[in-house]
């Protein structure tokens, strides 16, 4: 992504990473962890889980930063983060 400016220590900062762990028959595929992702991580699977529901899935693991909006936001607690 190319911004119009950049912070001058911008190559010096590292940007954490982190995988996106689902627990597919928790969730109840209301779409928050999808719509309050900043980087557009996930998106709704086509299977369904046990409950019948369309979950999410990871599109593009590389690009999660590991902020944990996607845990804070979820009402079921069926997805978390961990760094890398």
């Amino acid at each position: 992504m190319e911004f119009w400016r950049v912070p001058l220590d911008a190559d010096l900062i590292q940007v954490s990473q982190g995988i996106v762990h689902i627990l597919e028959d928790r969730c109840k595929g209301c779409g928050y962890c999808i719509d309050f992702c900043p980087r557009q991580v996930l998106e709704f699977s086509k299977k369904f889980n046990v409950k019948g529901y369309h979950p999410p899935e990871v599109t593009k693991q590389e690009d999660c930063a590991n902020c944990h909006y996607c845990e804070i936001i979820c009402p079921e607690f069926a997805i978390f983060t961990v760094e890398v």
